[in-house]
């Protein structure tokens, strides 16, 4: 049986003292390594569940309804659950273990929500958007540029549950790096909670890099010879692009501000200080992508320039040459009336004349025209 089985059998029981029963059911399974990337062994939506105490991973953690109870009933420490894109049975049981709000169950089963910090009770409940830059050996009008995931966090005084939707994101280097630090995790789940938000705060900043790189090539073919040539569903790629990350960035900016500046319960107050470092790289990442919108706003304008004064130039070559066809199409037309009475009708050397005018008007004509830029 999953882990998600046994852990749905927890509806209906108490926080610590229904557990027992659930326990026995969850020990028939064997012990496996949760730690993959994407989806556990088991084929449910678990990727890893760890009790961590004094700052140290606690071995032998990995079965859920095990740890809780040791963690509750011993008071230190605090267990991480990690999930990927759970349904919503396999997230009732957890639910109905850790006591989450209904509202914060329905957003982290659901993706595409908005980024937002809520608490209800003592529980903390935030939603974070994650980015990540698509490579691309050329920038076309439909070119994927970034790619957007999410990562909800539910932060208790003994938990932190994550739940994470999309293709990337994964928290594995993430939850090593902490292992490495064990004076930062004998915070608490609210040093989870930090290094989450740095670390998607770091991957902004890593994607606006790279989108300046695109803006830079593009804005170099616009202003290069053949300018006005440049497609331009490329800008408009890019500033759709550029408005998806620009979602996941703006909405941030008060919940992190929230998490460094207001007192939370969940939240050490020696923890504010290094969210006050996050606020301020994700501040530089939402000045950099305003900037940008208001570049390629400019490259575009600069782009329809080129166009309208490409187009101009087009109009003069033709309206030139239409000058200096005019004159051997007027001559002609006086000449086709069939008069009999006309000058030099009859004349030897009439039509060598009226030739030899012809090419002297065109030549002036067209000699005016280069001087004047027009051909």
């Amino acid at each position: 049986m999953s882990m998600a089985g046994n852990l749905r059998k927890v509806r209906g029981l108490g926080r610590v003292g229904g557990l027992r029963r659930v326990a026995r059911l969850a020990r028939r399974q064997p012990r496996v390594d949760l730690s993959h990337p994407a989806r556990s062994p088991l084929g449910s939506s678990v990727v890893n569940c760890v009790t961590y105490r004094g700052g140290a991973r606690v071995a032998g953690s990995d079965d859920l309804v095990d740890a809780v109870r040791r963690v509750r009933e011993s008071g230190d420490g605090f267990v991480w659950l990690g999930l990927h894109e759970p349904t919503d049975r396999e997230f009732a049981g957890i639910a109905e273990l850790f006591d989450l709000h209904p509202l914060a169950v329905e957003d982290a089963v659901e993706a595409h929500q908005r980024p937002k910090m809520e608490r209800y009770g003592d529980t903390l409940f935030a939603v974070f958007k994650t980015v990540c830059y698509v490579e691309h050996e050329q920038l076309t009008a439909t070119s994927e540029v970034v790619d957007t995931g999410e990562i909800m966090v539910f932060v208790g005084h003994d938990f932190v549950i994550t739940v994470r939707h999309g293709r990337h994101g994964s928290l594995g280097p993430l939850r090593e790096e902490l292992e490495s630090d064990p004076k930062q995790l004998t915070k608490g789940p609210a040093a989870v909670l930090h290094a989450i938000a740095d670390h998607v705060v770091d991957d902004y900043l890593n994607v606006t890099d790279s989108v300046q790189a695109d803006i830079d090539q593009v804005e170099t073919d616009v202003f290069a010879e053949n300018g006005a040539r440049v497609d331009p569903g490329r800008i408009y790629q890019l500033k759709r692009e550029l408005l998806e990350l620009k979602r996941a960035v703006a909405p941030l900016a008060r919940p992190v501000e929230d998490l460094a500046t207001r007192p939370i319960r969940v939240i050490d107050p020696e923890i504010q200080a290094y969210f006050r470092d996050v606020l301020d790289h994700l501040l530089r990442a939402k000045d950099q992508i305003a900037s940008f919108d208001e570049l390629l706003n400019s490259i575009l304008q600069a782009h329809l320039a080129q166009v309208t004064v490409a187009q101009n130039e087009d109009m003069r070559k033709i309206t030139a040459w239409a000058a200096v066809i005019a004159v051997p199409t007027m001559v002609c037309g006086v000449y086709g009336m069939n008069f009999d009475h006309m000058p030099e009708l009859h004349w030897r050397y009439g039509y060598a004349l009226v030739i030899g005018l012809i090419s002297v008007a065109c030549l002036v004509l067209h000699r005016g025209f280069r001087r004047n830029g027009w051909l």
